[in-house]
């Protein structure tokens, strides 16, 4: 057993040194295999990046109630006396005697994408003076805070840099009223960031919703499960209303399943398609290294060396050039992706979610070993064959 490790160790050794001879075949390769990564990381850092500001939003002493069967706020509806009913509720924080609740309407509007002809689907909230107690880092980044009762909105720091004309200052017309914007927000990266927002009672004006809200965040008292029962028991056991109530966390993670799905889906499909080049690079470069080295193949056999480590040199080198084509794509991934601002379509309401491109540690070490599995598969037949050469016609070649 030691006799063949040292085998293995003396021709891979040899195999290693002699790499820089080959270096242009070598270079093919590894950049192959960086680009494969980098698309794979980069395809997969968007789902990164939407799962993060989705995951940032939630607390856990929050929830989020919407109408029974409604799996997101465009599908739900409260009247007002179903958002009294929720708000004197138990489990509800009260801070002076007044609920920790903001009643929000979700509406869609459009506005141009930087960068694009075509515009997007931006979402304006309608919210109560609570809702930024109910986010869990709200702050105003510039200008003021919208006044209750009139047209001024703010807008998610995520809206400015994907859209254009929306600063503070600037009026814009949406539905059948103009709304000066007053301030910009941020919410450390979360979901709110892709948002503007305005007063609720004028939102349901402009877009003629009478008096009807789409969902509801409450304050617990605490994160205790006890408190989130007593508020289900309440709410779920009063026949004057209907509701789901979920903590955001909970509710965010369904959210983004669907489009993580979608995303990690293509990510990988393009991989592998991208994938299959690669392992062809990946082979030719290898049959050139066996090629250039087949007496010295055949004198190492001739002199008692087995084919296992034959296979696992070529193996070892082969794999050798695919860690440092993974770990390449993925530092150009880091340096280049990482926090870059964009954005896409959340599939659950057809609107636009800003998002940063999230190269995360885990990603990066995915691309690496994508970069293993191919070159592993691209020199898995070259190794084969250099053990099985005849040693006779080996030694013969000049």
């Amino acid at each position: 057993m030691a006799n063949s490790f040292s085998q293995i160790g003396a021709v891979t050794a040899m195999n290693v040194r002699n790499i820089p001879e080959r270096w242009a075949s070598s270079l093919v390769a590894v950049v192959g295999i960086a680009g494969v990564t980098l698309v794979l990381i980069a395809v997969l850092s968007i789902a990164a990046g939407f799962r993060q500001a989705l995951e940032l939003s939630g607390s856990q002493d929050v929830a989020i109630i919407l109408r029974s069967g409604a799996t997101n706020e465009m599908s739900s509806g409260f009247g007002q006396e179903g958002v009294t009913i929720i708000s004197d509720a138990p489990g509800v924080r009260r801070v002076d005697g007044k609920p920790q609740v903001s009643a929000e309407l979700y509406v869609l509007t459009e506005a141009k994408l930087r960068g694009k002809e075509s515009g997007g689907n931006l979402p304006f909230r309608g919210v109560s003076q609570t809702a930024p107690k109910l986010r869990k880092s709200f702050k105003l980044e510039q200008g003021t805070m919208m006044r209750e009762g009139t047209n001024e909105i703010i807008v998610g720091k995520g809206v400015v840099a994907n859209y254009e004309g929306l600063q503070v200052g600037k009026t814009v017309r949406w539905g059948n009223g103009d709304w000066k914007i007053v301030g910009i927000f941020s919410d450390d990266g979360g979901i709110a960031e892709s948002e503007a927002w305005g007063d609720a009672r004028l939102v349901q004006q402009v877009w003629g919703r009478g008096a009807s809200f789409q969902s509801v965040r409450a304050r617990l008292d605490d994160d205790s499960d006890a408190t989130l029962k007593k508020l289900k028991d309440s709410l779920t056991k009063d026949p004057r209303v209907q509701v789901a109530i979920k903590r955001e966390p909970e509710f965010y993670a369904e959210q983004q399943a669907v489009m993580n799905t979608l995303i990690n889906g293509a990510g990988w499909v393009f991989a592998f398609m991208m994938g299959l080049a690669a392992i062809f690079a990946a082979v030719n470069t290898m049959f050139n290294a066996v090629a250039s080295r087949v007496r010295e193949i055949a004198t190492l056999r001739a002199l008692g060396f087995g084919a296992m480590p034959v296979i696992f040199s070529v193996l070892f080198e082969s794999m050798l050039l695919g860690a440092t084509g993974g770990l390449l794509g993925g530092v150009l991934a880091f340096i280049f992706l990482n926090g870059m601002q964009s954005s896409t379509m959340n599939f659950q309401t057809f609107s636009q979610i800003t998002y940063a491109f999230t190269v995360t540690p885990e990603l990066m070490v995915k691309g690496v070993i994508y970069g293993l599995l191919l070159t592993f598969i691209a020199g898995l037949l070259p190794g084969i064959r250099a053990a099985r050469m005849p040693i006779t016609s080996g030694l013969r070649e000049l």
